[in-house]
């Protein structure tokens, strides 16, 4: 019998991290969830419970013993554990950062420490800050405007001083705005698409930042899962120790979302096509404008991905009226 591969997964509670646990069970890995639940949930994980592959540790990357423990055995490493939102860092910086960088630190030093194969990590958009430059490209970046952007970049700085220090594999995702199956929607913190669901679902007016122009390249989970697997399998020596922008390459304003939004969800309920939007003021922080080149992924990661933002959001859409729906 052949060994299975034994991955880690911090944040693995999470959205991202539960739907990479999905998967790669599925793929007949081994997979270890390190989480202590300030944002995942156990319910995300209810399924995966009764399965001999899956093993949780409950505990925090702040403490590098829990790092150490969590690493034994482990060739891969997705490491998708941290405190996510940038209105969360501004109110908060000082945890953001004890997570975002202290916790980071502490797993790629116990990462290199019990030799794992490759580091893959979740790096972020908010990297590109003040930049103007559309499509955003992985070597240009301007000046972060929040502490979150400033935990993720600084995230790639230790990933590229590692990789040259002590010789790891070590590649960086920069997502933009993923959702899908399992975003939560509750929260001061909640993801906009899940967000704006819930409100539609329940006849509430949505609040957009802004008059609704600013964009986004919306990126489907999938596409997401994608990237982590090429990232972390790829043979081409080329492609280690950098970062990749993790998107469909697309972007779409606010009012267009909202009434892609509706379009999808008055096939359940025609009542939600006459929800009225609401607008408040720009929120701090934001970047106006976001649209990725994935021109670097296809090339040294044959990164191909399968949905759209349409396609992406008819499916959430399903997900969420399905599970969401009270």
């Amino acid at each position: 019998m052949v060994e299975k591969i034994k991955i880690l997964i911090t944040g693995g509670a999470g959205f991202i991290g539960s739907n990479l646990c999905e998967y790669f069970l599925a793929k007949d890995y081994k997979v270890v969830c390190l989480d202590n639940f300030s944002t995942g949930k156990r319910e995300n994980l209810h399924n995966f419970f009764s399965n001999p592959d899956f093993e949780l540790i409950e505990g925090d990357i702040r403490d590098l013993q829990t790092c150490h423990d969590a690493v034994q055995g482990v060739s891969y490493v997705l490491h998708q554990a941290a405190l996510g939102s940038v209105p969360r860092s501004i109110k908060d910086p000082i945890t953001t950062n004890e997570v975002n960088i202290s916790g980071f630190l502490n797993m790629l030093v116990a990462s290199r420490d019990a030799k794992v194969k490759r580091f893959v990590y979740a790096a972020s958009s908010s990297t590109y800050g003040d930049s103007e430059s559309l499509p955003k490209t992985e070597d240009k970046i301007g000046k972060p405007l929040s502490p979150y952007a400033v935990t993720k970049y600084v995230n790639e700085l230790y990933a590229d001083v590692f990789a040259k220090t002590y010789g790891m594999e070590v590649i960086g995702l920069r997502y933009f705005n993923v959702f899908g199956r399992r975003q939560d929607p509750n929260g001061a913190y909640a993801a906009v698409i899940p967000k704006f669901v819930m409100q539609l679902m329940q006849h509430e007016s949505p609040v957009i930042n802004g008059d609704g122009t600013f964009s986004r390249d919306f990126t489907y989970i999938d596409n997401v899962i994608q990237m982590n697997e090429l990232a972390m399998l790829t043979q081409n020596e080329e492609a280690l120790n950098t970062v990749y922008n993790t998107a469909f390459g697309e972007r779409t304003t606010l009012n267009d979302l909202v009434t892609m939004l509706k379009d999808e969800l008055i096939t359940f309920d025609p009542e939600i096509g006459k929800v009225e939007i609401s607008y408040g003021p720009n929120r701090l922080g934001d970047i106006p404008h976001s649209l990725a080149s994935i021109d670097k992924a296809k090339k040294y990661l044959n990164y191909n991905p399968r949905f759209s933002m349409k396609s992406g959001l008819k499916e959430a859409v399903t997900w969420y009226w399905e599970n969401l729906k009270k």
